[in-house]
């Protein structure tokens, strides 16, 4: 039966440790795995815009000896045709699918009707390929998540849901320090198994920053209504219940804090974060970004049969 990677929810631990120690396998002899996906194609489907999801996958099948296609829904017929009718047409073209979406229920449509691997590439409530780079990202750093202190600063979101699954399947305590959730990313059933771990809490309290390994943030504003005029009121809204939380070199120095920081991009500085936290000596932000291209080859690998 086909496999698809749109949430970390299903993916069992010792497959999320196979997939990490993979990524890292590769990124240190990627000659060895130049042909492994020879002759396959990847079709990359946005709703979405981005920078590093695209590169990082389509950088990342032509270093596994495969093909990368681009396809943005505002330039295909996907938006005069129903869902359904044409990710079976695209589907004749993959051997492996991603998509990056608004919402979850696309992915979901889309898995229901093809007989490919989809990976999910970003939607409203999960990041999971976010998720994986991240965790193998401070493994780099600390050779193993067990017993680690991961804070997550600002407003919880998709890439926090995705975060939360990968430090509690690894081992590492999660502490949310947020001051709101994002509506559209909430997922009480996630939430409630992390809980069950003991490894997750949600505080507002700041003090945890000290015994932090690694903090983590990620933009306030959707990155879609940033610079939206109608969305300006509850943007003004967010900058100022979350002024607090931004992380930057004086709020860690307060605190004692000497974690690795993580952004997964795109900075938006002054906002949830500032110059001399992205430039700082402690800032992992752009091993990160590249990491996102090798766990994603190890995904496409799993996904594939060809671990």
């Amino acid at each position: 039966m086909v496999r698809h990677l749109l949430n970390l929810k299903d993916i069992r631990t010792e497959e999320l440790k196979g997939i990490i120690k993979k990524a890292i396998e590769i990124k240190k002899n990627p000659g060895n795995y130049s042909e492994a996906l020879k002759d396959k194609t990847l079709v990359m489907y946005f709703e979405k815009t981005s920078t590093r999801t695209r590169l990082s996958f389509e950088a990342g099948m032509t270093k596994l000896g495969g093909h990368g296609i681009f396809l943005d829904k505002r330039t295909t017929q996907i938006s005069i045709s129903e869902l359904k009718d044409e990710i079976r047409a695209i589907e004749r073209y993959a051997d492996i699918m991603m998509a990056r979406v608004m919402k979850h229920s696309t992915l979901l449509e889309m898995a229901k009707n093809i007989k490919v691997p989809l990976i999910n590439g970003c939607c409203e409530k999960y990041h999971p390929v976010q998720g994986i780079g991240d965790a193998m990202t401070m493994i780099e750093n600390c050779g193993s998540l067990e017993g680690k202190n991961v804070v997550w600063m600002g407003i919880g979101n998709n890439v926090s849901n995705s975060l939360i699954n990968v430090c509690t399947k690894l081992g590492a305590k999660i502490s949310m320090i947020v001051a709101e959730k994002h509506p559209l990313s909430v997922d009480e059933e996630l939430i409630q198994k992390a809980r069950e771990t003991d490894l997750y809490e949600e505080t507002k309290d700041l003090n945890l920053l000290k015994n932090a390994d690694f903090v983590h943030t990620d933009t306030w504003v959707d990155m879609e209504l940033i610079n939206d005029p109608g969305f300006k009121k509850e943007k003004e809204r967010r900058l100022k219940a979350l002024a607090p939380y931004q992380l930057n070199k004086a709020l860690l120095e307060k605190y004692g804090c000497n974690g690795k920081i993580m952004h997964c991009m795109p900075c938006h500085v002054g906002y949830e974060i500032t110059r001399d936290a992205i430039d700082h000596k402690n800032s992992i932000i752009f091993d990160q970004a590249e990491n996102r291209m090798w766990s994603q080859m190890a995904v496409m690998l799993f996904l594939l049969g060809k671990m």
